[in-house]
């Protein structure tokens, strides 16, 4: 792909494909997110979708949303119980065929996030960043990304990172299409959906250093990127 091309797809055609794939989807699936939001407000309480400030293009914070998929459950101290504790078999189940997810078309929709690109982090991430990696906000987050068909949860930090600026150097028509397509590949067979002997990603410190487990979901502060 030249680079004009190149440009022309991440400044115009990249929003014209995810208008033309989220407009038509998003209404096809809405009597499934309907359905899903009725049993997570019957299965987990209120509120039924997760927000939570995120980065956007440029590092500018937007508000990300999803489907809750823990309870508020707490000790007798009133702290919040282990992330394998509150989460249910139905929000596990939730997370593992990636439905939680789809709340995110309403970004796409409001141009915060776009259907391919990296997955967005955490605010707190941002001071964390070398100059090289922070390049992955030079285009919007995405609902799923180059890195999540390469490994997802299962990679390290800078193997993510890579990925992810592999894409930004990359992007193209083609590629998000391909992406797409191993997305649904992936879900289907539920590959990296979390870390061996984790319920979800390690925390990113800053460089190579990985961390210690990071709450992934709503009732923390803290909901790690996948």
């Amino acid at each position: 792909m030249s680079t004009s091309s190149h440009r022309w797809y991440s400044r115009f055609g990249k929003r014209l494909f995810d208008l033309a794939l989220t407009l038509p989807g998003t209404v096809a699936i809405s009597p499934l997110m309907a359905v899903l939001a009725l049993a997570v407000r019957m299965k987990l309480g209120s509120p039924v979708l997760f927000s939570q400030t995120r980065p956007g293009k440029g590092g500018h914070p937007f508000t990300l949303y999803k489907f809750r998929t823990m309870t508020d459950a707490v000790d007798d101290e009133g702290n919040l119980l282990p992330d394998e504790i509150r989460l249910t078999e139905f929000g596990d189940w939730l997370r593992r065929s990636s439905l939680d997810e789809l709340p995110e078309l309403l970004n796409v929709l409001k141009g915060e996030m776009s259907l391919v690109g990296p997955r967005p982090l955490l605010m707190q991430y941002l001071p964390r960043y070398s100059q090289r990696q922070f390049r992955r906000h030079e285009t919007q987050p995405g609902i799923t990304g180059w890195a999540q068909i390469n490994g997802r949860n299962a990679l390290s930090w800078p193997e993510k990172f890579e990925l992810d600026l592999h894409y930004i150097e990359n992007q193209s028509l083609a590629m998000d299409v391909k992406i797409l397509i191993e997305t649904f590949a992936k879900v289907f067979r539920q590959e990296g959906i979390r870390r061996e002997g984790h319920a979800t990603m390690p925390e990113f410190m800053g460089n190579d250093d990985q961390g210690e487990p990071l709450n992934k979901d709503e009732e923390t502060s803290t909901m790690n990127e996948d």
